[in-house]
């Protein structure tokens, strides 16, 4: 397939579109390799779930508006036999409004830019970002999972959140001049992106432990962070020994642990990556993958499915999401399944799965 591949069985079902637009990503200018990850889907011109090596030029279309979005596993200190899902449904409250609270010396102290978003600092966002407490399933190696001094006993939360409406500035000032084509490295405009970028990442991150604190103020619970990966970027890489760019659009980086959750009604999975990773641009799945758009969603289920038939999973999990339209658009049917995507980079020799989690809470919005 040229200069592009797809890290999926047969098993796997990866749409036509998906594969279309793959393809016309590796004919653009400077590209010299792009990998589809299995949870690949078609996305706005060009696809989501996979990564992109370019020399010489670099794209912000591919990185897209959500820059430095990303997943952060935590343990809490709570639990599980403790755990009443009664009394937690109660008190995730007032998790969506922006905080009264002055970020300016944390801003300062993780080195981080000033923006026109500080305010948005700790929520988590529309679309398919969230929050969920989960608890451990099983422990497929015993060994990693001490390793990472883990308990088994306790809860975990898993956030997944980006850049809010910072992202989205810093695509659309760069769009306007740009528009999808790339910039080269030697325009003046490159380096003044990789800043505002890189700026962008370090907002994320700092945006999901915020979430993550906020949550766990709301339970009274102490957390301790475990991984933290960004899905969304582009990063300056060496490859071939040349100096070469690596777009990540939805696909998590393969050089650290990480956590890869299927939808609000499935299990998710903590991974180390191992075997070599280049024939997968050094990425990895960073979920299940959309298997309908969001208004087929809605339609296909709208006539079938009450609202409360959708705020319980098949699991035993409750959902907070009291935007009518958003409980409709990210029901668990609208993904994959995660088990074939997991399943595919096992096969492949990509990963080895340390422990399957199994949500209790996943908080989208009270918001109506």
């Amino acid at each position: 397939m040229g200069n592009y591949n797809i890290i999926a069985s047969n098993k796997n079902w990866i749409e036509g579109e998906a594969i279309e637009q793959l393809k016309k990503t590796s004919e653009l200018e400077g590209m010299i390799k792009c990998s589809g990850m299995p949870d690949l889907h078609p996305g706005k011109g060009h696809p989501i779930g996979a990564s992109f090596i370019s020399k010489d030029i670099f794209y912000p279309y591919l990185v897209g508006n959500d820059i430095g979005c990303g997943m952060s596993f935590f343990e809490t200190d709570f639990l599980l036999k403790k755990f009443k899902a009664d009394k937690w449904l109660k008190r995730l409250n007032d998790l969506d409004s922006e905080s009264n609270q002055d970020f300016s010396e944390l801003i300062e102290s993780n080195n981080i830019d000033k923006t026109n978003f500080d305010k948005s600092l700790g929520t988590i966002g529309g679309g398919n970002h969230f929050a969920e407490f989960q608890t451990i399933s099983s422990i497929l190696d015993e060994s990693i999972f001490s390793s990472l001094s883990l308990d088994e006993k306790k809860i975990f939360l898993l956030v997944h959140s980006g850049s809010r409406g910072y992202g989205e500035e810093i695509l659309r000032e760069y769009t306007d001049i740009f528009s999808s084509k790339g910039i080269n490295i030697k325009d003046e405009y490159a380096s003044n992106y990789f800043k505002k970028h890189d700026n962008a990442i370090k907002w994320a991150k700092l945006n999901r432990f915020l979430i993550a604190q906020r949550f766990s103020e709301n339970i009274n619970l102490e957390i301790k962070q475990i991984t933290d990966t960004c899905h969304n970027n582009v990063s300056k890489i060496n490859y071939n020994n040349c100096d070469c760019f690596l777009h990540r659009k939805g696909a998590s980086p393969s050089d650290k642990i990480t956590i890869i959750p299927g939808s609000r009604g499935a299990f998710s999975y903590l991974v180390k990556p191992i075997g070599n990773q280049e024939e997968n641009c050094f990425s990895l799945a960073h979920g299940a993958g959309r298997k309908y758009s969001r208004k087929e969603m809605k339609d296909r289920l709208e006539k079938k499915l009450s609202q409360s038939d959708l705020i319980k999973t098949a699991l035993g999990s409750y959902v907070i999401c009291e935007d009518k339209n958003l409980l409709y658009e990210e029901a668990p049917q609208a993904y994959k399944n995660i088990d074939v995507v997991i399943n595919d980079m096992v096969e492949f020799g990509l990963i080895k799965v340390i422990a399957i989690l199994k949500p209790l809470i996943t908080y989208k919005t009270r918001r109506k």
